[in-house]
Formats: C-alpha cells, sequence, structure tokens
C-alpha cells in the first residue's frame, strides 16, 4: 500500500523536527473530547488513512505524524454537546520525547513541506500479527499509549508495537463500516474502540471510533 505525505523539516533552537501529513486532507474526520473519552467519527477514507498513518507511526520513530481534523465539519447526525472540543491528533513514539508544549511553535512553522510517497503493508495484513493479550496485563508492560492533550491537539504517545497492533481498529471500521450501515436502517452504528480493558492504555482515555456515511457539507 502507498501512502501519499506532505514531509516537512523544523528547526527550534538546536533541535529539528519531522513532521509528517497525509498529502490529501482528511475532510471526513473528527476527534472530539468529552472530557472522561474521546470520539472519533470518520468515513471510510478516512479510517483507512488514519490506520495506514498508525503504521506509519510504528515505523517511524523520529517523526511526529500530524492529522490536521479540528475544523473539520461533523457527521449529520452528531448533536452539540456542551464541554466538547474538537482536535487535531498526533502520533509520535515515546523515544522521541517531544514535549507537546513545544507543538504550537512547530506547528507554525511547518509551511508546505515536500511531497513523499512512503509504502506499508497492504491493509489486509496490518494487525495480523499474534497478540498476546495477557502479556498486555503485566504490571511490566511497557507498550502502553500515552496522551496529552495541547494547542487543541491531542498527542498519542506509544511503542511501534502498541502502534502496530492498533492500527486494525481503524482499518476494521474501513472495511465493515460501509456495509453495515445500509444493511441495519435502525440502528445504523458501527464502532470499535480502545478501551480500558484492552491493556494498551496507560495514561490514557478510551477512544470511541464509529464510521459515519452522512455528513454535513
Amino acid at each position: 500500500m502507498k501512502l501519499s505525505v506532505t514531509i516537512h523539516q523544523v528547526r527550534l533552537g538546536a533541535a529539528e523536527f519531522k513532521v509528517i501529513r497525509p498529502a490529501r486532507p482528511l475532510v471526513r474526520a473528527v476527534l472530539v473530547d468529552h472530557d472522561r473519552h474521546l470520539d472519533a467519527c470518520l468515513d471510510q477514507d478516512a479510517a483507512q488513512r488514519i490506520g495506514a498513518l498508525w503504521t506509519l507511526a510504528a515505523s517511524s520513530p523520529r517523526a511526529l505524524i500530524h492529522m490536521p481534523m479540528r475544523g473539520n465539519k461533523g457527521p449529520e447526525r452528531e448533536l452539540p454537546e456542551d464541554g466538547t472540543r474538537r482536535l487535531d491528533l498526533v502520533l509520535l513514539h515515546h523515544s522521541l520525547q517531544f514535549a507537546p508544549s513545544r507543538w504550537k511553535e512547530v506547528r507554525g512553522r511547518l509551511g508546505r513541506g515536500r511531497p513523499g510517497t512512503v509504502t506499508l503493508p497492504d491493509p489486509g495484513h496490518i494487525g495480523e500479527a499474534v497478540i498476546d493479550h495477557e502479556a498486555r496485563h503485566y504490571r511490566e508492560n511497557r507498550d502502553l499509549f500515552h496522551q496529552h492533550v495541547h494547542a487543541e491537539t491531542l498527542f498519542m504517545t506509544g511503542s511501534a508495537k502498541v502502534f502496530r497492533e492498533t492500527a486494525r481498529h481503524f482499518l476494521d471500521v474501513a472495511r465493515n463500516g460501509p456495509g453495515h450501515v445500509p444493511v441495519h436502517p435502525n440502528y445504523p452504528h458501527f464502532c470499535t474502540e480502545f478501551h480500558s480493558n484492552d491493556g494498551v492504555l496507560g495514561d490514557a482515555r478510551e477512544i470511541h471510533i464509529e464510521y459515519c456515511d452522512q455528513w454535513r457539507s
């Protein structure tokens, strides 16, 4: 699978940061902060490309994977709720030790970047690695996600292993959501989630991921 991206290099003092964005905007994608949990609403294209970017994060430990989406229009059935806010998303490997407090300055210097293409495993093979569910709950398990929110952006920090194993959530939505909705008119809801019992969330909230086919224009 080939994915078109834009690659940015940003220098702040002595530090240089590599930021990778999808070449085409993720138009039908929103990430909503509900305080206790997070909701992601995605169409098929956004779900598949986010799954690919999730996999890219596993093989790009020196890069920040940035997905702008906080300014997107939401799905038609989305209801406004008090206390919620829209967020962008950044994926990063824990070894990068990037401070989210520096993100606003990095984001402001991104510029146009340069086009690039990355080759990833075929979507049918992403997430097929054998997962040791019991090992996830060992006290010494380091393959956990941690979250920070800064400058209207959710930072998902994790290991290569946990990014690689959890990309399947988005690919499942892309693969099965479009077929589920038409044949379940009374309950057109297809979703998956990063659940607290999955053994992949450290200092991180649950994320509910829903397929949405009707969006506001």
